[in-house]
């Protein structure tokens, strides 16, 4: 399938795009990429004043209808209580709210560990069964599920993190198969590292390889929508991924993450 011109994605994905962790880093250049494309937006995280921030800034840029809703996804209802406030077609779904705890597991307070659970694996399956109804009904839209390269392998210092990233890549892949004949394109972005503030502060350091903005992710998954269940954003990347599961063993894998999470903080 080739790529999509404007009026082609607002048709397959509009009138109204979701975005779960919306207000600044890789949600932001989602929102941003989303309304350079004419959709209106449904922003949402916990920050209202970020929120409020970037959606001035992308109605004044694009023109486009921006939607701000203030929900902490890891609490139990917060979903159901997110997806009852909107009352506008939602067409397209991403899914970028994530929480990494970093650090020794052992270390780790059990809150932190239950909040990674709760976030990345139970609101996003929440999330996305409370979207897709609708796009059955109408015969189309689009689910974009954030992963990590980090979830196709144990990763040292986030072995939760990537354990909940490798349940939301599987999840895409079924979903994918599933969703397929009533018109909807499901893809897991399997991200490497991105030039987040958040990443920024873990790193605290010389970028990892293969490291990319947050704007080239997004128009790269984005573009990738319809053509297979995973896309993994940047050459360096496709090329360690390959290697990882590929061409090494488990051990081996495990161990070169160690060299590149084990620092972090």
């Amino acid at each position: 399938m080739p790529c999509m011109g404007t009026a082609q994605f607002k048709d397959a994905f509009g009138p109204y795009a979701l975005v779960a962790g919306g207000s600044d880093g890789l949600g932001a250049a989602f929102a941003e990429a989303i309304a350079r494309r004419g959709l209106g937006l449904v922003l949402v995280a916990r920050q209202q004043q970020r929120l409020e921030t970037t959606a001035a800034r992308l109605r004044d840029a694009y023109g486009v209808d921006v939607i701000t809703q203030v929900a902490d996804l890891a609490e139990y209802d917060a979903v159901e209580r997110l997806i009852a406030a909107i009352e506008v077609p939602v067409g397209l779904l991403v899914y970028n709210a994530a929480f990494a705890p970093i650090g020794l597991f052992d270390a780790t307070s059990d809150d932190d560990l239950a909040k990674a659970v709760a976030v990345n694996v139970r609101s996003l399956v929440l999330a996305v069964k409370a979207a897709s109804g609708p796009m059955i009904e109408r015969g189309r839209g689009g689910i974009v599920i954030m992963s990590s390269l980090s979830g196709s392998y144990g990763s040292p210092n986030l072995a939760t993190y990537s354990a909940t990233k490798s349940f939301g890549a599987i999840l895409a892949e079924g979903l994918w198969s599933e969703l397929k004949p009533h018109g909807i394109d499901v893809l897991a972005c399997c991200a490497g590292a991105i030039m987040t503030p958040g990443y920024q502060q873990a790193e605290g350091g010389k970028p990892a390889p293969g490291t990319m903005r947050p704007e080239s992710v997004a128009e790269q998954t984005l573009a990738a929508l319809g053509h297979g269940p995973v896309v993994i954003p940047g050459a360096v990347n496709k090329i360690g991924r390959f290697a990882l599961t590929r061409l090494l063993s488990r051990r081996a894998a495990i161990s070169i993450m160690s060299q590149n999470t084990g620092g972090l903080t």
